[in-house]
């Protein structure tokens, strides 16, 4: 399970440090693609194997099906972290984050999130995160 939260600077190539302790769990070479909410998602083979299976069993003649599969797969790339704990995120992947600089990683149960600082500031802020209300509607499937 994937827990934190972590700052981290990208440096002039697109490579960022991924923290050791979210390294443990993905390993060596992991997936990382476009999320919701404008970050982007990394998850571990294993983890990546489930989703993919699931997201085959989506019907076909769905056009929101069919946009989000080609959206969420066209997006993916496999990564590999590099002796000194970093990974290269592909351009088009920190286009669609808005990651120039500063970067927020997260640890979020079975994957990991990568936000620009700003992003992940906007998103905490209480105008536009209100986690009591939310686990209120979701108190039956979470407490």
């Amino acid at each position: 399970m994937f827990t934190g939260e972590y700052q981290h600077t990208l440096d002039e190539k697109g490579r960022v440090i991924i923290p050791a302790k979210l390294r443990e769990g993905l390993g060596e070479t992991f997936m990382i693609t476009r999320g919701l909410d404008r970050c982007l998602f990394i998850y571990h083979f294993d983890a990546w194997t489930k989703i993919e299976q699931k997201v085959k069993e989506l019907p076909l003649a769905r056009s929101e099906a069919r946009a989000f599969t080609r959206y969420f797969f066209s997006g993916a790339a496999e990564v590999e972290i590099d002796k000194q704990g970093r990974v290269l995120i592909p351009q088009n992947l920190r286009e669609y984050a808005g990651i120039e600089k500063e970067v927020m990683i997260i640890g979020v149960s079975d994957r990991v999130e990568v936000w620009s600082e700003e992003a992940w500031k906007e998103y905490t802020s209480a105008e536009n995160l209100d986690f009591e209300a939310a686990a209120e509607k979701l108190a039956d499937f979470v407490f």
